[in-house]
């Protein structure tokens, strides 16, 4: 038995099936995932000038959601180096002060990021946008500084003359605050590239925020070396009570990246 169908049964077959297929696709280009690589920079008080000539290695993964073509979810974890030294400084106080630290980042994130344009992947008009994006961070990190060719982890020694069990927590939240531009490569695949900045809500991200400790009572309650690390300047300023960093204002750091971020869509639908 044959089957004739009208133009009109057609039209609307064909009506249901791209209707279908675009709400498969809208489903589907909802997840994004991919990863990124790039430096890290410290801000505080061993770099208050915002320098960015001495960056660190950095990178992460990317998880995004997409609420429609402006807004988006973005999930994150990020690692990265950072590192600041007295002996970068023109400042007289700072080369006089003579300390320095490194330290790791470990962080997981969460953004919520705005579209200026709309965005659109496989569109050839809305291939490109910038956008911002909020959020917040919880991260760890572990201030760590060289003395004759080793390296101490400076918070358990409580440089600055924290009491045992007063230290500064390894664990921290931070508000994020990121710029960045997204370029459709293909209808699968996307760059990203950003700056993201965090405003850190502690001061000691490099074990320096207020006054030299009484070195009397840092020997009792410490190592030696804490007092070698405590003070380290080239003149013997570090007197008990002495200024040794800004307790006004608080650490932060940032990351300058580019991400390669894959399109879950599989399902592409003729165009007519």
């Amino acid at each position: 038995m044959i089957i004739s169908l009208s133009t009109t049964t057609l039209k609307k077959l064909l009506f249901i099936l791209l209707l279908g297929c675009s709400a498969t696709i809208i489903q589907a280009q909802d997840w994004e995932a991919g990863g990124w690589i790039g430096t890290a920079s410290y801000f505080g008080d061993l770099n208050p000038n915002y320098d960015l000539s001495n960056p660190e290695m950095a990178g992460g993964i990317i998880l995004r959601y997409n609420f429609n073509k402006r807004l988006a979810l973005k999930l994150g974890g990020n690692y990265g180096s950072i590192v600041g030294n007295d002996a970068f400084s023109d400042d007289v106080f700072q080369r006089n002060r003579n300390l320095s630290f490194r330290s790791d980042i470990v962080e997981g994130n969460m953004n919520l990021e705005f579209n200026f344009l709309t965005y659109e992947h496989g569109s050839k008009r809305n291939r490109f946008t910038p956008y911002v994006a909020l959020g917040i961070s919880l991260f760890s990190f572990s201030p760590e500084a060289q003395f004759n060719g080793q390296w101490y982890e400076l918070q358990p020694l409580g440089t600055e003359g924290q009491f045992r069990g007063q230290e500064y927590s390894l664990t921290e939240v931070a508000l994020n605050y990121e710029f960045g531009l997204k370029v459709d490569l293909s209808f699968d695949w996307s760059i990203n590239v950003f700056v993201s900045s965090r405003r850190l809500f502690t001061d000691y991200l490099d074990d320096v925020s207020t006054i030299y400790p009484d070195k009397g009572d840092l020997e009792e309650m410490r190592a030696p070396i804490s007092i070698m690390l405590s003070d380290r300047t080239l003149n013997g300023s570090g007197r008990i009570g002495n200024q040794r960093g800004n307790a006004q204002s608080n650490d932060s750091y940032a990351f300058f990246g580019i991400g390669l971020v894959y399109n879950f869509a599989r399902i592409n639908c003729p165009s007519f």
